[in-house]
């Protein structure tokens, strides 16, 4: 059978590293076996809904290289959910309910005072026919719900957590369908899934205990309206936390927008969210194959996979040290050449710093105040430049044998002289970049103040 996965946003508000995390990690085990990664617009909330939020997703994972192999929208599917909602109502597993929210609230409440778990007591299957058409006439609509199979436990493998156990009669019985019969999350994606083929479904642990509701869910479908289909498989990630140990606000405010902007690479991202949480070590990748090649689940960990923007610095710069320098042609000027980029490389964090560093090559550069000792051996490095292969190397050589200073004192002020910093690039490199013309014009004028 072949794989299929999904990614399934709903498009309320853009991807966040938890969401590309998981659209990641579906795409990665679809790649894996040869099958396929499908993107699932859950746009059935029509009030929150952007199509703006749309057009991100898609750019997001265009963006990132999680090219999806089709794409659906729940919008475009309602008859199929009112198909199945029939099929299920008339297989006795869906009800009408009819407690206000306030309601629901107050029977919460008094059960965890009474000390019992918060679980909806069914109170609305204990109407009679006649109470039920008195609440309807007096403009009560009913909410409807799936009503659970108490008589066996739910179970099942999961790829990561391993083997899974919920006791039915301490769940609740989901809502599925509101008053205003717009649907809830749990039967239009269990339809999709089983409509779709969908064999994998890998997403974060805070929906296990969902799993196992949609397991009956799939079980009652499957039973009244897909005999031909099978239940997919399930694997519940950690989720992630920020690097205080706990799950952070910020990880929602943290998506490829804010990645874009900050001039990170996709691949750094994806190198990181790709093993983060696993017992593999994170390395930086500059194409998918490896990363598909070892994408294993039963690596997978149980404890929180904790990201860490400096992590995510550090993988950067260690891919940008690795790019070729056709990946920055595109933004760097027509001057800027192979050997401007081999030199300027080993000094970023970002590609988009290379920008700054040729204004290091190019000029002006900032002016620094020197001492009256400094002055003086700048300008005897003035006088003492004489172009060659290696001005660099000739011109430092020539300096420590006439002044004895060595060491720093030997190399920072012509640094500081030359491109206004106190670290950088390897001098050797950057000076036949900067030219003879600019380099005794900037010693000259540092020596002079």
């Amino acid at each position: 059978m072949t794989t299929i996965t999904r990614f399934a946003p709903s498009p309320t508000g853009r991807l966040h590293v938890g969401n590309i995390r998981t659209a990641l990690h579906n795409w990665l085990l679809a790649r894996k076996q040869g099958g396929r990664f499908l993107l699932r617009i859950d746009d059935t909330d029509a009030e929150r809904s952007r199509e703006e939020y749309v057009e991100a997703i898609r750019a997001d994972l265009a963006w990132l290289g999680l090219d999806p192999d089709g794409e659906e929208r729940q919008s475009e599917r309602l008859e199929k959910y009112e198909t199945a909602f029939e099929a299920l109502r008339a297989a006795g597993r869906v009800y009408p309910a009819y407690e206000t929210a306030q309601e629901l609230e107050l029977k919460r409440k008094i059960q965890l005072g009474r000390g019992l778990p918060p679980i909806y007591d069914r109170g609305a299957l204990a109407l009679s026919a006649e109470e039920r058409a008195a609440k309807e006439a007096d403009g009560i609509v009913p909410h409807w719900r799936f009503m659970l199979d108490h008589d066996e436990a739910i179970v099942w493998e999961d790829g990561v957590r391993g083997a899974q156990k919920f006791d039915p009669v301490q769940l609740s019985d989901p809502v599925i369908r509101r008053a205003d019969g717009s649907w809830l999350y749990m039967l239009p994606s269990a339809v999709d899934d089983l409509d779709m083929g969908v064999t994998d479904v890998l997403r974060g642990e805070d929906h296990v205990s969902n799993t196992a509701v949609q397991i009956q869910i799939f079980t009652a479908l499957i039973a009244a309206q897909y005999p031909a289909q099978q239940m997919p498989r399930f694997a519940h990630e950690a989720l992630l936390v920020g690097t205080e140990g706990k799950l952070s606000k910020r990880l929602g405010s943290l998506g490829c927008d804010a990645f874009r902007a900050q001039g990170f690479e996709p691949m750094a991202i994806v190198s990181l969210l790709a093993r983060l949480g696993t017992s593999q070590p994170v390395e930086p990748f500059l194409e998918m194959a490896p990363l598909v090649e070892t994408f294993d689940l039963s690596t997978f960990g149980r404890a929180p996979a904790r990201f860490d923007e400096a992590e995510l610095l550090r993988l950067n710069a260690q891919l940008v040290h690795q790019l070729p320098y056709e990946a920055v042609r595109g933004f760097v000027p027509d001057d800027f050449t192979r050997e401007a980029w081999h030199a300027i490389r080993p000094n970023l964090e970002k590609a988009s710093e290379v920008v700054e560093w040729w204004q290091v090559v190019t000029g002006p550069v900032e002016r620094r105040e020197f001492s009256q000792d400094d002055r003086a051996y700048l300008s005897q490095a003035a006088d003492a430049l004489e172009w060659s292969e290696q001005p660099w190397q000739d011109l430092t050589a020539s300096l420590k044998a006439s002044t004895g200073r060595k060491g720093k004192a030997l190399f920072l002020p012509l640094r500081q002289a030359l491109t206004g910093r106190d670290h950088g690039p390897d001098m050797g490199e950057l000076l036949p970049l900067i030219g003879e013309a600019r380099t005794r014009e900037r010693l000259e004028a540092a020596a002079h103040g």
